[in-house]
């Protein structure tokens, strides 16, 4: 039998109107002058807007663009660059920019989230979404997880372990969420940044929903090495171990930029990957309700026009905004009941567990088909597919060897066992 949980997720993706969904594009993983970015946030949030996005998160490390903050000038362009100040003025003129002190003692007040916001938004086409990266650490290794439509910041809760900081952290979002009323969507970041946090530990944290399965930092290892999993793999895994062994909803996945370098130079640029939200209106609220409920998909360049899932017809099918002289592969992912499960420790040199490897069985490709129009049929044994659309479009600013643009759609066809009581 089918949660409740699970049964109205199939509703969700399953019962869609024939007319032509509505598509939100935004970027949740941004960083400013507020934190570790080399921009002043209003002149990124513009670029983005520039752009075509429709929404935006600044996600600064542990702070809210709340309040007082003035930076020094030899910090601002030290990040920026010698022209940072008057690139800022030129942009928005002497009434705007706020500044004290003369010479290496001046300094430049950051705008606020409420000050700047108003000119973003004032036309009702783009939304500024108010944000933090919650940058924890735990067991020597970083864990860091976006707070998206946060209301109060939230200090690092820590933790004795990796999994035990994610869940003392989900714990203080979803008590601000009840307190605010307030939806919020807390997603793990860049999980192979560090190796910080493997399958396992990200399966056995079943409160969390969401994961980066790809992040345009290129810092953040998102195909692995010898010794660790790439980000999909680990993807995969984890939500094979959900619903065989925890009785658990899968994770969905997310797609950011982690952007922090805005001046053409730097390694972590904007424009990299991002989520389509389907949704018909710009509001905090109801797109973060959307990426709860998983209507959405992931891209770092292909379109999707729709995704359809089927519940009745067990059938997940996708059509692609084609362009011309493109051509598209979909692999259907996804791992069958009948797969073989077991798997094996992976030492480092040194002798250290890093990891486990798995049989092939787990986040196979089941499918592939050509075209624009992809369709997967259910066999039945399916504990869960998602889909992966491939170009041949060359990414616009790769961070991996002979990248394409791509696109991936969240786990359908899945449900969730009875509980045992305990």
């Amino acid at each position: 039998m089918k949660s409740l949980l699970s049964c109205l997720f199939l509703l969700s993706v399953g019962m869609l109107s024939a007319a032509e969904p509505e598509w939100k594009k935004g970027n949740i993983h941004t960083h400013s002058f507020w934190s570790d970015g080399n921009q002043f946030p209003e002149m990124i949030a513009s670029w983005y807007k520039e752009r075509g996005y429709d929404f935006l998160s600044l996600s600064d490390h542990n702070i809210l663009s709340k309040g007082e903050k003035w930076m020094p000038i030899a910090r601002l362009k030290s990040r920026g660059g010698s022209d940072i100040l008057e690139k800022y003025l030129q942009a928005y003129g002497k009434d705007w920019v706020v500044t004290r002190g003369e010479g290496e003692k001046l300094e430049v007040r950051l705008k606020t989230l409420a000050e700047f916001r108003v000119g973003l938004e004032k036309d009702g086409d783009f939304l500024m979404i108010q944000s933090e990266e919650i940058s924890d650490r735990s067991q020597g290794v970083p864990v860091h997880m976006n707070a998206t439509n946060i209301q109060e910041v939230i200090p690092p809760q820590g933790g004795a372990t990796v999994r035990e900081a994610m869940t003392n952290n989900l714990r203080a979002v979803a008590e601000q969420s009840r307190r605010t009323g307030k939806p919020i969507v807390l997603h793990l970041n860049h999980p192979n940044f560090g190796y910080a946090v493997t399958a396992e530990d990200l399966a056995a944290v079943v409160q969390e929903r969401y994961v980066e399965i790809y992040n345009g930092h290129p810092g953040v290892n998102v195909l692995g090495d010898n010794d660790h999993a790439s980000v999909e793999q680990i993807w995969d895994i984890a939500n094979t171990i959900r619903l065989t062994q925890l009785s658990a909803a899968p994770l969905y996945g997310v797609g950011t930029d982690d952007s922090h370098h805005y001046h053409g130079r730097g390694t972590s640029r904007p424009g990299r990957s991002w989520i389509m939200v389907r949704c018909d209106s710009l509001d905090a609220d109801q797109i973060t309700t959307k990426i709860s409920q998983g209507d959405f998909y992931s891209s770092s360049g292909v379109t999707l026009k729709d995704v359809q899932f089927d519940a009745r017809k067990q059938k997940l099918e996708l059509i692609v905004d084609g362009e011309e002289g493109v051509t598209y592969t979909t692999q259907f992912i996804g791992t069958r009941k009948t797969a073989d499960l077991s798997s094996q420790e992976k030492k480092a040199a040194n002798g250290k567990i890093v990891t486990r490897i798995y049989s092939k069985d787990v986040g196979a490709v089941l499918a592939t088909v050509s075209g624009t129009n992809p369709v997967y049929q259910f066999k039945g044994d399916e504990l869960y597919v998602r889909a992966v659309v491939t170009s041949s479009k060359p990414h616009v600013d790769p961070t991996l060897p002979d990248q394409t643009e791509q696109a991936w759609t969240q786990p359908v066809g899945w449900s969730i066992p009875n509980r045992r009581s305990r």
